[in-house]
């Protein structure tokens, strides 16, 4: 596999996978979204890969979420994929395991990137927010759904409402990471817990997935995340979506005007 905007390496039944646009923060855009979903599908149907480790080059970041650069000069002209923000927040189909190594901030779509996962893992540097409210967005690839289930509505709606964001100690406190890590043993941890699940049956972790994609349809998240697609389409029509497109990219504060 060869890839533009990541990097893959196969060791053993381990998938390692590093979004690799460091220059952007691993910002993601159209063609690098469907470069990932092609990536879960040949992970998904390679019966030699197990599980898989996602993270982000260099040391500053996972993901800075959605390229907005790149929406603001009108992105590509790729059709995206169905499968959602980095071909993860929208696939209910996927039965092997991620865990994501969250190296530096993970920000808009990489935190929902990393709630897409089974297992977070963080560095002791890691920083998480939802602030997409702050450039006239809201976290529409399943973040409202994801983080509201993992650590509850209330703690949820105070963060998505201001945008705030949190250290890994919070995360951890508030049960959005699984176990926070030195930066120097992120890697290694993650591996190690790789590994471990290597060591059970993969038949067994792919049942017990199976349920959970199917809890998901069952309640209602699957319908929810696509709420979300028609509800962001919406508000890219408003004078506030575009102003705050146009701030971020200039670099200045938004004027909202609430329309």
């Amino acid at each position: 596999m060869s890839y533009e905007f990541i990097t893959v390496e196969k060791q053993g039944h381990i998938l390692l996978v590093t979004m690799n646009r460091p220059d952007v923060y691993n910002a993601v855009h159209v063609d690098m979204h469907n470069e990932m979903a092609e990536c879960w599908d040949s992970f998904a149907a390679d019966r030699d890969l197990w599980v898989a480790v996602l993270t982000g080059a260099g040391d500053k970041a996972f993901c800075a979420g959605n390229d907005l650069k790149a929406t603001a000069q009108g992105g590509s002209k790729a059709k995206m994929t169905p499968t959602g923000f980095a071909g993860l927040s929208s696939r209910f189909d996927l039965e092997k395991p991620i865990i994501a190594a969250v190296n530096g901030f993970a920000m808009g779509g990489g935190f929902e990137t990393a709630l897409s996962c089974d297992i977070i893992l963080a560095s002791e540097t890691a920083k998480f927010a939802l602030p997409e409210v702050k450039v006239g967005f809201f976290a529409a690839a399943s973040g409202v759904q994801r983080l509201s289930r993992y650590v509850g509505r209330l703690a949820a709606q105070e963060m998505m409402y201001t945008g705030r964001t949190i250290d890994a100690s919070e995360a951890l406190a508030m049960g959005c990471v699984n176990a926070v890590y030195p930066a120097d043993q992120l890697m290694t941890k993650a591996m190690e817990k790789a590994h471990e699940l290597c060591s059970v049956s993969p038949s067994a972790i792919k049942a017990t997935k199976r349920v959970l994609n199917d809890m998901y349809a069952r309640d209602g998240m699957r319908d929810s995340i696509a709420y979300s697609r028609e509800v962001i389409a919406d508000l890219s029509k408003t004078e506030d979506f575009k102003e705050g497109v146009n701030a971020f990219v200039e670099k200045r504060a938004p004027n909202w005007v609430n329309k």
